[in-house]
């Protein structure tokens, strides 16, 4: 008999959010350079990125926060190429949701934090539901003569396919695929899920990414991209690091590691 999908054990939405939170951060500047074909030229790599999560939680009321539970939302100085010394906040959102008031709290953000740092904000809004999820990408309001509109960019995790996603040379693109697969928990059995989260492993491991690099996404993978099944973890990274090519010792040196993790994570 086929195994029953898995719909007791997943984990909860804040660790979730956290999880991504993290993938995001990690791998910002990949983030950069897969919404923006020009990012190298328009960003200056060359200076540190500044997560600031204490002036984000300035900007949101504290009854925001714990009503909406804006784990993943990120608050980014970033300087730009542009002649000049200059920065912006790049302010990300990461919206699991279709609510109604979405444009809305997205455009409070921005403005909140022009008041605040008198800093104009570049806002991005990353969707993470289902295919029919509602992406508002502007916020309108008009009272007799006077109209506020504002506008943001957008992307959902299914404006591209995965066979697109699998073709890029960008380690962002894999989080994006976690993502498409992750909703699939609770749909298909623990074997499929499985065989899906493997196969972004692989391809992560195709490429010749730094060896700290891939023991990070492949935590991240592991635990977002949940499985159920002890045994199918506990197989989970000796399959993807030793199935790798042994063009040099970096896929001898990740799977040792790995093997030496496992043996900490409790399925």
């Amino acid at each position: 008999m086929p195994n029953k999908p898995n719909l007791i054990r997943k984990p909860p939405r804040r660790k979730n959010d956290e999880l991504l939170k993290g993938a995001f951060e990690e791998h910002f500047v990949d983030f950069l350079r897969f919404l923006y074909h020009n990012a190298d030229e328009l960003f200056d790599f060359g200076r540190e990125l500044v997560f600031m999560d204490k002036e984000l939680h300035a900007i949101i009321p504290s009854r925001e926060r714990s009503r909406d539970k804006r784990v993943a939302d990120l608050l980014v100085k970033i300087y730009l190429k542009n002649g000049e010394e200059k920065y912006i906040l790049l302010n990300t959102e990461i919206e699991a949701g279709s609510r109604e008031t979405f444009a809305r709290r997205i455009y409070q953000y921005n403005y909140r934090i022009w008041d605040r740092y008198a800093i104009p904000v570049a806002t991005i809004a990353v969707f993470i539901g289902n295919r029919s999820q509602r992406r508002p990408g502007e916020y309108w309001s008009q009272v007799l003569d006077t109209a506020v509109s504002f506008r943001y960019r957008t992307y959902h995790i299914f404006d591209h396919p995965e066979t697109e996603l699998l073709a890029m040379d960008n380690p962002f693109a894999l989080v994006v695929l976690a993502c498409q697969k992750a909703l699939l928990e609770g749909k298909v059995s623990d074997e499929v899920l499985g065989q899906e989260r493997l196969m972004i492993a692989k391809a992560l491991l195709a490429h010749d990414y730094h060896h700290d690099r891939i023991l990070s996404f492949l935590v991240f993978l592991k635990n977002f991209v949940f499985v159920g099944s002890a045994e199918i973890n506990r197989n989970f990274i000796v399959h993807a690091a030793f199935n790798r090519p042994m063009r040099d010792r970096k896929a001898c040196l990740v799977g040792q590691t790995f093997l030496s993790l496992i043996n900490k994570w409790k399925n």
